[in-house]
């Protein structure tokens, strides 16, 4: 499975009586898709997995499946409790995924052998390739890495941590794996991951999840056009002008990472509903600033 140009992670769009709202998030990723998402990675983190029942993971990996109709890769998530997950990627195998992002187990924390086993019984369940999400909990060594690498059904690691210099690391050590190397997928997978994308290319690690691609597309694809153009003054100016001030505005209020995009999708269409507990809706003024960088991008990438 390979993955090229930005990776979309659709929000999860709930109806007014609190429901999942698949004929909207139909529509929201056929939007992305058709904006030229390289592939859809729906109730993953921007997605509220953290809110959503199994059931309703299986609903949105089925709306996903049916709306890209093969066009590009669809993953969904999975993650918490052994028992949990081997139910939840047994049910996205059956909706007719291409993948599985596994996330870590939650509030335990485990040795680096734990880590190994956990992703070891998890990926027994299903015969999808998976993507490891490193982050919380789950903090590797370049040897975990390459442990978790080397089963059969890892295809890749995304890193939420940030550590430059360990993943440079582990970057390394995975390539030394047998029947890996070049095959194996490494993502930037931070918050707003185009503040870090110049630091990742440096070591290798050249995919990213945007975020920005829920509510911007033209702004998400722009960037990446000038990354890999070598548009130096384009990708300076959208940093300092609109992504640098959005990551501003989300580190404001905890949980803003999922809400605020959230907002952005709602702010220029469909409506998507609000954030489930524990995280909240932005403000009315939060809102507004929002809308105003998202119009200060456009102008930026339009000009």
């Amino acid at each position: 499975m390979k993955f090229q140009g930005v990776l979309f992670f659709p929000v999860t769009p709930f109806a007014a009586d609190g429901s999942l709202d698949e004929d909207r998030l139909a529509r929201h990723i056929g939007s992305g898709v058709a904006a030229g998402a390289g592939g859809v990675f729906v109730a993953c983190g921007t997605g509220e997995f953290h809110a959503l029942t199994t059931d309703e993971i299986e609903r949105a990996t089925r709306v996903a499946v049916t709306v890209t109709a093969g066009r590009v890769p669809v993953l969904a998530a999975a993650g918490g409790p052994v028992p949990v997950a081997r139910d939840q990627v047994a049910r996205i195998g059956a909706a007719g995924a291409d993948g599985l992002l596994l996330l870590p187990p939650y509030l335990v924390n485990a040795p680096q052998q734990g880590l190994v086993r956990y992703v070891e019984e998890v990926t027994a369940a299903t015969a999808l390739p998976v993507v490891f999400y490193q982050r919380g909990t789950a903090r590797l060594t370049e040897q975990t890495a390459a442990a978790i690498a080397a089963l059969p059904r890892v295809v890749g690691l995304k890193d939420g941590i940030g550590d430059i210099e360990q993943m440079q690391r582990i970057v390394r050590a995975v390539g030394q794996v047998p029947g890996k190397g070049d095959d194996f997928a490494f993502f930037n997978g931070l918050p707003t991951a185009e503040m870090t994308a110049l630091a990742y290319r440096g070591i290798g690690v050249g995919l990213y999840s945007s975020a920005v691609f829920a509510f911007a597309p033209e702004i998400a694809v722009a960037f990446h056009r000038a990354l890999e153009d070598g548009d130096s003054p384009l990708v300076r100016t959208l940093l300092d002008e609109f992504y640098g001030p959005l990551v501003r505005l989300r580190d404001e209020v905890p949980g803003y990472a999922v809400a605020l995009v959230k907002a952005g999708v709602a702010l220029r269409g469909p409506a998507v509903g609000g954030v489930r507990a524990p995280l909240v809706d932005p403000t009315p003024e939060h809102v507004a600033r929002l809308a105003a960088l998202i119009d200060h991008g456009l102008e930026v990438v339009h000009a």
